[in-house]
């Protein structure tokens, strides 16, 4: 089972991170026990994943990566999400966000797979504040790729690894960009959402 939250998260760093940067890391976010559950849920319901490229008949041409929705019928990633929700509730007391959702889904990258730059709230017509991936792959080398490039506050570029057990988090407002995956890479993408709240 997932704390709530657990221990090891260092939640003044993270705000810290967020007010300074907009981006934070959380290394072994998870016990070991937890990470290959929730790994093997995934794994286990990746005949359901679909083409994220593909919205209402309409591709896009910026990602070519495949997804699942979690809800209840995916308990362990739910934990996960429960735990956002717990981390939410600091975030809203430091920087009044008023989140009140966490949204998220299993994301799945195969060989050459990708996801151009974007940001997840663009021009802040949608109510995604924080943005957070926890990596679900049981090993990850560099020459592998599926990094995350990101553009902090101060428009400083910023390579981050998909390291097993790694949890990124960022503004959602911030542009970014998944490199192409040269092996599998598996996560679990979150969105803390309000429905009045935007970053100053």
């Amino acid at each position: 089972m997932a704390e709530l939250p657990p221990k090891n998260w260092n939640i003044n760093k993270i705000i810290n991170d967020l007010d300074e940067s907009g981006f934070s890391i959380i290394d072994q976010a998870y016990t070991e026990e937890y990470l290959h559950t929730v790994h093997q849920e995934c794994m286990h319901h990746l005949n359901e994943f679909r083409d994220a490229a593909i919205q209402n008949g309409v591709v896009s041409k910026i990602r070519s990566d495949h997804i699942l929705w979690i809800n209840e019928n995916l308990p362990i990633a739910e934990q996960h999400v429960a735990t956002l929700m717990q981390l939410a509730q600091e975030l809203n007391q430091a920087f009044f966000f008023g989140i009140r959702e966490v949204e998220a889904h299993f994301a799945c990258y195969n060989t050459g797979e990708f996801y151009a730059l974007h940001r997840d709230n663009p021009q802040k017509k949608n109510d995604r504040m924080v943005s957070a991936v926890l990596y679900l792959h049981s090993e990850w080398q560099e020459d592998w790729g599926g990094q995350l490039r990101l553009q902090d506050k101060q428009q400083n570029w910023h390579i981050l690894e998909p390291k097993p057990n790694r949890i990124a988090l960022f503004q959602s407002d911030l542009l970014h960009e998944v490199l192409a995956a040269q092996q599998q890479r598996l996560s679990i993408t979150a969105w803390m959402r309000s429905n009045h709240s935007i970053w100053s």
